[in-house]
């Protein structure tokens, strides 16, 4: 187990030995040739228009738990560490127009260690050309422009974790080719058209078959842009003076898919081809915030088999996620949630029905960037909530980010 984490260590003293030569290589050089260096949103190196390099970190370090039950409130599982830990980095190279955007994970989680059996570092990888202000195109790993939650950063949520509906219906990343295209009206309205076409096996794939994923996305703010792009910043921090709305709807096919959802979940026995249809909606003003999603996957038969008789189904059903917020200071902030999963009856013998609920209180001390949050909630399963139900519980978060 050690040596998965040699290589992240290694990266990490690398990185920290070349900024301290580069820093005494800058004090050598003359003033005209001296790259200049920025502390705002991270740590930003340039040279000229050839280079940018922007550094950023933040790490969620978090404590947790959940109830044996509904009713029994005994604690039955402790959650003490370190959530995400992460390095990113991004800017320019030869000219503003050829961007990259690198991010790296360390913590346990975040190599998919607690899932998989080897470490994957490695969450986006991407260059990007901007053709024009308005249209630019990417090449490498990266979120697929799927449900507007999962394309929110982690570092922007009001809640320590994103709902169970993105936990099963989520595009989540992938390789491949992207594009993104901005319609500004004659007014304020604006349309946004994203795409991508992608190996369909999530992050880090394998070299596969010819069956490739294809994502659309088309949203449109009516009232014009959030400040400070807060159509994918949980929560209404900017106390919009005028109301402003987001709709999105994304559709997904992912064809000869060999996970039960899609990008993500356990191997399935057999391929399938999959599709997932997603809409959601943001809306801030005064301090109040409200977010809304809905997913539907579909695939021509969830059902996949082995030569022994043991079953694997891709998850095919309905899911849901309700957020509302008041902002109740300036730096304070109230947050209910509501999500839930429903799946065919297909494959009802095999996967429950879950939902849960839950308050977020969240401490802005530096916006996003530096914040505490806690979060109460109560989750049930196949529509049981009483408390008595044995599969029910209750569970509590404390998270604390710290990040530049």
């Amino acid at each position: 187990m050690k040596k998965q984490y040699q290589l992240p260590v290694f990266l990490c003293f690398c990185f920290a030995f070349i900024l301290s030569v580069t820093q005494d290589s800058f004090a050598q050089n003359e003033s005209d040739e001296r790259a200049l260096i920025n502390v705002k949103n991270g740590i930003s190196i340039s040279k000229d228009s050839l280079f940018l390099l922007n550094l950023r970190f933040r790490m969620q370090n978090r404590f947790g738990f959940n109830t044996s039950s509904g009713e029994d409130l005994e604690i039955e599982r402790i959650d003490f560490r370190i959530r995400r830990l992460r390095l990113r980095l991004d800017g320019y190279v030869l000219s503003p127009r050829i961007q990259y955007y690198i991010q790296l994970g360390f913590s346990k989680a975040d190599l998919d260690l607690e899932s998989g059996d080897y470490a994957q570092p490695i969450r986006d990888a991407i260059v990007y050309y901007y053709v024009k202000p308005n249209f630019y195109l990417g090449f490498g790993q990266s979120k697929l422009p799927g449900n507007r939650e999962r394309v929110v950063s982690s570092g922007n949520l009001q809640f320590a974790d994103r709902s169970i509906a993105n936990g099963f219906f989520t595009l989540d990343r992938d390789f491949g080719f992207f594009g993104y295209y901005t319609y500004q009206t004659k007014g304020k309205s604006q349309f946004q058209l994203k795409g991508a076409i992608n190996t369909g096996e999530g992050r880090n794939p394998s070299v596969g078959d010819r069956g490739l994923s294809y994502t659309g996305r088309l949203e449109y703010l009516p009232f014009g842009t959030f400040k400070n792009n807060g159509d994918y910043s949980e929560g209404d921090l900017e106390f919009e003076e005028t109301p402003k709305l987001s709709f999105g709807m994304s559709f997904n096919w992912n064809e000869n898919a060999h996970r039960a959802r899609g990008q993500l979940g356990s191997k399935l026995y057999e391929g399938r081809d999959l599709n997932v249809f997603i809409t959601d909606a943001m809306f801030k003003y005064a301090g109040w915030g409200a977010m809304a999603e809905f997913f539907k996957r579909g695939a021509n038969d969830p059902i996949t088999q082995n030569e022994e008789g043991d079953i694997k189904a891709v998850f095919v059903g309905i899911g849901t996620n309700m957020q509302l917020s008041k902002m109740i200071s300036r730096k304070s902030e109230l947050a209910l949630r509501y999500a839930s999963v429903r799946p065919e009856k297909e494959i009802s013998e095999y996967e429950n029905r879950l939902e849960e609920a839950a308050l977020g209180c969240s401490r802005y001390l530096n916006g996003h960037r530096i914040k505490l949050q806690g979060n109460l909630g109560y989750a049930w399963s196949n529509g049981q909530i009483e408390v008595i139900n044995l599969d029910n519980y209750w569970f509590a978060t404390f998270q604390v980010e710290f990040g530049i």
